[in-house]
């Protein structure tokens, strides 16, 4: 279960580097919410439109490293992932991300996911 769940934050990080909004949130359940510093989106589609205005816009070019610090399961289908992330370039901006991934339809999907300042 531990790959599973890593493999979904290893998915978000390439989808981004490759600048797929489309697949950035396959891994993001329909009613998903994202709280990140200034906003707050509220499913899938809204962070799907997010996404993909940041990767023609202000993204575009970038990456986004997570380092998982730690994986917590709840229960067999509830994961709370903690990671230190960085959008480069700029190198050396860290932030603390807190991620919520369900075991939904035999697929880990991200219900959850919080970011903020290091």
């Amino acid at each position: 279960m531990n790959d599973a769940v890593r493999a979904v934050i290893d998915s978000a990080s390439e989808a981004w580097a490759a600048g797929h909004a489309d697949v950035f949130v396959d891994n993001y359940a329909a009613d998903a919410t994202a709280i990140l510093p200034g906003f707050t989106l509220i499913g899938r589609a809204a962070i799907r439109t997010a996404m993909a205005a940041a990767f023609d816009g202000p993204l575009k070019g970038t990456r986004r490293i997570h380092e998982v610090r730690s994986v917590r399961f709840l229960d067999d289908l509830t994961a709370i992932v903690i990671t230190r992330s960085s959008t480069e370039p700029p190198a050396g901006t860290w932030s603390n991300a807190t991620w919520l991934l369900s075991g939904r339809s035999g697929r880990w999907l991200v219900e959850a996911y919080h970011d903020c300042p290091a």
